[in-house]
């Protein structure tokens, strides 16, 4: 039976501050909806201290940013973004048109069509989160999404110029140095500078999660995308030092991100406690990960790789790192999560930054019923028939009979009029 020796934040508490966020999400973006350009101005000097006159950059302040980025940092985002092209470009050339003759006569099939504009978000507030415009930008563009716009806050008062490279190096056609709600806000909604994009993508805070939420339906999303959570399934092949680096390394993220480890080894659950703790005082980032850990750490003992895998897929976790004596067993057991970090040799920080998957991943337990971001989010998989008329009248008497079952005149009458000219008999 599973034995928490460590809990984190209680529901009710989790939910109080969910509903604060969703208030202070919901006037921004109504406000956003009647005072556009104004409103964006108006948040980004509020949240940010941020009001320049254009937030579109220029191609001038772009080639700007390539001067302030080392080569050697440029090298690195390119080779990034190398990985992460090459592994989408694979994905989408699994994605196979059709068209197939299924009776005789009748052809179906379906073709993959890009959307026409996305809007990516780039966090750059705390940490100026580069990868994410490699996992976002690079991949619409293997897509062949036509218009891939891109925003991230400023940093330090000012554009992040490793971001604005990562963003034009990685084929933006707009950039924009916008944080926040408004940021969401503006590429869904649009305003008198900025046209509206067709889907949403990239990781964000809490209240980017939010509103991306409040604004699905109006756009598409690519999955609910909050703070960043870890689960780590370990038993008696590793050790605690190993565990709590991987822990507090996506705990940094911020204060509210959990960090689980999962065990069959009580042993290896209190040398990871006592490791993390190690850490805490010689981690540059304790502040955030220790807060982090204290409230929304866990340690969960099991009895067995059954149970590990039941409380696993309950728990349906962003990253999860296996680091076990038979990882592929939780591989192939496994249903909800939304990458697997397999072997101790490897790591979440590898998908994080560089290794060619995506790192944008489902979060709050949106693993049960989605992936994470890849080429197909960008893709539209539409269908086409045609048929000969000899075909239309062995379909047409089907349909026919079919429409009059469900008393669906007009619906009838679509099939009645096609018998009727290719010599059928309607129904």
């Amino acid at each position: 039976m599973s034995r928490w020796l460590k809990e984190g934040i209680d529901a009710d508490t989790k939910m109080q501050t969910d509903a604060k966020v969703r208030e202070i999400v919901e006037g921004i973006i109504a406000d956003m909806e009647e005072r556009g350009d104004a409103a964006v101005r108006e948040y980004s000097d509020k949240f940010d201290s941020w009001t320049p006159d254009s937030y579109r950059l220029s191609r001038e302040e772009i080639d700007a940013c390539y001067e302030q980025v080392p080569q050697s940092a440029q090298d690195d985002i390119r080779f990034a973004q190398e990985q992460v092209r090459n592994f989408a470009q694979i994905q989408r050339d699994s994605m196979k048109d059709v068209e197939v003759e299924t009776l005789p006569g009748v052809t179906l099939g379906h073709t993959h069509i890009p959307v026409n504009a996305v809007g990516c978000y780039v966090p750059g507030g705390k940490y100026p989160l580069i990868a994410s415009a490699h996992m976002s930008v690079v991949t619409a563009k293997v897509a062949g999404v036509p218009r891939v716009i891109a925003t991230a806050p400023p940093f330090e008062g000012k554009p992040h110029p490793s971001i604005v490279v990562a963003m034009d190096m990685g084929g933006a056609d707009e950039i924009y140095t916008v944080g926040g709600v408004q940021a969401v806000a503006m590429m869904a909604v649009g305003t008198e500078t900025v046209d509206p994009v067709d889907i949403l993508v990239g990781p964000g805070n809490a209240f980017v999660a939010e509103a991306k939420r409040q604004l699905f339906g109006r756009v598409g999303i690519d999955l609910f995308a909050g703070p960043t959570e870890t689960l780590v399934i370990a038993d008696d092949s590793v050790d605690g030092e190993l565990c709590a680096a991987d822990l507090l390394g996506q705990a940094e993220h911020g204060p509210n991100s959990p960090a689980v480890l999962l065990t069959n080894s009580e042993q290896l659950a209190k040398d990871t406690m006592a490791e993390v703790e190690r850490q805490l005082t010689i981690l540059p980032t304790a502040e955030i990960a220790g807060k982090a850990w204290e409230e929304y750490g866990q340690v969960i003992v099991c009895d067995s790789y059954d149970e590990m895998v039941a409380v696993a897929d309950d728990i349906a976790s962003e990253h999860v790192q296996v680091m076990t004596k038979n990882p592929d067993y939780f591989l192939n057991n496994m249903t909800n999560y939304g990458a697997l970090f397999l072997g101790k040799e490897t790591n979440v920080s590898y998908g994080d930054k560089v290794i060619g998957t995506n790192h944008t991943l489902p979060t709050n337990k949106a693993a049960r019923y989605t992936g994470g971001l890849w080429v197909g989010k960008y893709l539209k998989t539409c269908t086409f028939q045609r048929v000969t008329e000899e075909a239309s009248v062995l379909v047409g008497e089907y349909c026919s009979r079919l429409c009059a079952l469900e008393g669906f005149a007009g619906h009838k009458e679509q099939a009645d009029i096609r018998l009727r000219r290719y010599g059928g008999t309607p129904g």
